[in-house]
This record gives C-alpha cells, structure tokens and sequence, in this order.
C-alpha cells in the first residue's frame, strides 16, 4: 500500500493541526496505521497506532493531546494534534503494518513546524 499525508504547517505553540493519510488500498486489512516522527537529528519515534481492532496507543509525550482515528471506508488515517508544543515539530509519517510486515510501509512525510 502507498501512503500520502498531507496536514502540515507551521503553528503557534497552544494551537492544533490535523495530519491525513491517505492509503491507496484498503486499510481494514492492515494489522495497525500509525503517525511516527522524526526531529532534526534524531530518531523517528513513535507518536500514535490504532490496530485493526480499534485499539489506541499514544506516546507518553502526547497523550491528551493528539487523538488518532481512521475512516475504513475512505482508507485514510488522521492525527487531530491540539495543545501543540515546540518540541512537536518534526516531520510527521505515516506507517501502514500488515500482518505479514515487520516494520511496515512508510509515507513520504509532512513537516509539523511549531513556534513558541
């Protein structure tokens, strides 16, 4: 499957964004979607998952204030990130795990810049 995400941008600190991705092919199969990110200079970390079976995890970093969900039926996966905070900014990908992948497919990336 192919991933673009989209939602981007630059904010204040205390505002919000929302990320998309949108798959190519059904996502009702996939095992998990999920949103990591990467800050220059460092690894990419998990921010967010949503399973199959709606089960959610965050990242002890975001917990309350960014929410995952997905849309089956249009086979996209969004990342609602409010209260956002300097330390967010980084690029933002989308993962898409099967259940025969390990590490899943990746998006290309959309950069979430936030100023103090």
């Amino acid at each position: 499957v192919q991933l673009q995400a989209s939602g981007g941008g630059l904010a204040q600190a205390g505002g919000s964004l929302r990320l998309s991705c949108a798959a190519s092919g059904s996502i009702f199969t996939m095992k998990s979607m999920g949103w990591y990110r990467q800050a220059p200079g460092k690894q990419r970390e998990f921010v967010a998952r949503i399973t199959s079976d709606g089960n959610i995890n965050y990242a002890d970093s975001v917990k309350g204030r960014f929410t995952i969900s997905r849309d089956n039926a249009k086979n996209t996966v969004s990342l609602q990130m409010n209260s956002l905070k300097p330390e967010d900014t980084a690029v933002y990908y989308c993962n898409a795990l099967s259940w025969t992948q390990v590490t899943g497919s990746w998006g290309q990336g959309t950069q979430v810049t936030v100023s103090s």
